[in-house]
This record gives structure tokens, C-alpha cells and sequence, in this order.
């Protein structure tokens, strides 16, 4: 008799088993709530990055670049901006900005969006004085979806969107 009460005192019982079970459940649901809360908060985090750390750097440079111009034009492609044909007043991926040198001669930059390798890029020309441009010289930016330059009753913008389709518009003027 003694044997059979240990043998059943060894175990747990139904209930005891379903507590521990329903408890069990209880803490890994709280803990999957907790993962979604934190990937969902990174989700927000890595979206706003953009704005809060892409777009400012893209601003600065592109506004410093412009301020700095002596003329710019807008272009549909980097090929008509190399040619100088097909100059547009509209929305335009490529900005063409000349800048008066010491010397009096006048050298070239362009800020061209454009499909490079399957991804969209703001790059930054140097026209060279004799030759033809290569490549570019550097990638402003890697993260944009879409760039647009344009003018605006004399002002110089640029539309920056960004990968989770944020938008943000700068201003700027050429010096005088």
C-alpha cells in the first residue's frame, strides 16, 4: 500500500499539468507580443532614418554645390546633359551646374539620378575640360527612391523620396 501512494505522489497531477502548461503559454505569448512590438518599432526606426539622417546630408551637400553655382539647367538624361541639348523648365532627374573658375573659365558639375547596377543613385559628375566623363566621382546617395530638381518662380528645389516613400523639398538660390 505504502508503494502505491509514492508511486502516485511522484507525478503531477491533471491540473497541476495544466497550470504549468497554461502558464507556460501565458509568458511565451507576452514574450512574442514583445518581439512584434520591438520589430515593428525598428520597422518605424529604419523609415524615419531616412529623414532624420540621409536626407540632411543630401541637403547640405546638394545646397552648398548650388549655392555656390554660377547657372544651372535641368536635363531628362545624363546623355542629353553631357550634349547640353534638350534643356527642361520641368521636373528632372539630372541638374547641370556651372561654376566660374579663378581664371575665368567656366567648369562643370552634374547631379544626375539615375539606374546604376539595377539601383537608384544620386550621382555626382565632374565634367573634365577635355575628354568625356567616365564615371562618377561619387554616390550623394543610395537610399533615395526618387530625386526630382526643379524651379519654382526662380528657386532651385529638389524632391527627395525616400525608401518608405517619405518626401522632403529643398530650396535654395544660386549666388549672385
Amino acid at each position: 500500500m505504502k508503494m502505491v501512494r509514492k508511486l502516485r505522489r511522484r507525478g503531477m497531477t491533471l491540473i497541476e499539468m495544466t497550470v504549468a502548461m497554461a502558464v507556460g503559454m501565458t509568458v511565451a505569448v507576452m514574450m512574442l507580443a514583445l518581439v512584434n512590438q520591438q520589430m515593428a518599432f525598428l520597422r518605424i526606426f529604419q523609415a524615419q532614418s531616412f529623414l532624420t539622417d540621409e536626407a540632411p546630408m543630401i541637403g547640405m551637400y546638394v545646397g552648398k554645390m548650388a549655392g555656390k553655382a554660377d547657372r544651372f539647367r535641368l536635363h531628362a538624361t545624363l546623355a542629353d546633359a553631357l550634349t547640353g541639348s534638350n534643356p527642361r523648365l520641368t521636373a528632372s532627374p539630372v541638374m547641370v551646374m556651372n561654376f566660374r573658375q579663378p581664371d575665368g573659365t567656366v567648369r562643370a558639375s552634374i547631379l544626375s539620378f539615375e539606374n546604376q547596377n539595377g539601383r537608384q543613385v544620386l550621382n555626382y559628375y565632374l565634367v573634365p575640360t577635355v575628354g568625356s566623363v567616365a564615371a562618377p566621382q561619387w554616390s550623394i546617395t543610395k537610399k533615395a527612391a526618387d530625386v526630382s530638381f526643379s524651379v519654382e518662380q526662380g528657386i532651385l528645389r529638389m524632391a527627395l523620396t525616400g525608401p518608405a516613400q517619405e518626401r522632403i523639398v529643398y530650396s535654395g538660390t544660386m549666388q549672385q
